[in-house]
């Protein structure tokens, strides 16, 4: 598995819509995260440039609008955060993780049926 660009967490929220939405335009992101952000359309745009900085993004120029799509796939992404998560703070041990979650009441009886049926699923 390649090294993955860093990310931070405003970043992954732009990733997110990219993800979600391309090939997406500068205005339709600007458009999508200014109704759940409080960021300006500059600072947007900045995290767009940003993205394409680290490789985590391309864009092509269509007409007098640039069109992004992701170099970064979510899967992958999420997986090399979560491994990256779990190392840092449970020393790669899930099972110390889970067990924290348990120990303070942070799993509901449908998340922890969910992990059971997971479990039991998973030979």
């Amino acid at each position: 598995m390649s090294k993955l660009p860093q990310i931070s967490e405003a970043e992954f929220e732009v990733m997110k819509v990219v993800w979600k939405y391309a090939p997406i335009s500068t205005n339709e992101v600007t458009d999508k995260l200014t109704k759940t952000t409080n960021w300006s359309p500059k600072t947007i745009q900045t995290m767009l440039k940003r993205l394409v900085a680290k490789k985590a993004l391309t864009y092509e120029k269509q007409s007098r609008v640039f069109v992004y799509t992701p170099l970064v796939d979510e899967g992958e992404y999420i997986r090399q955060e979560s491994n990256s998560f779990l190392k840092r703070y449970y020393n790669g041990n899930i099972s110390a993780m889970l067990s924290s979650y348990l120990e303070n009441d942070d799993l509901s009886k449908e998340e922890i049926t969910s992990l059971r049926h997971l479990l039991s699923e998973h030979k």
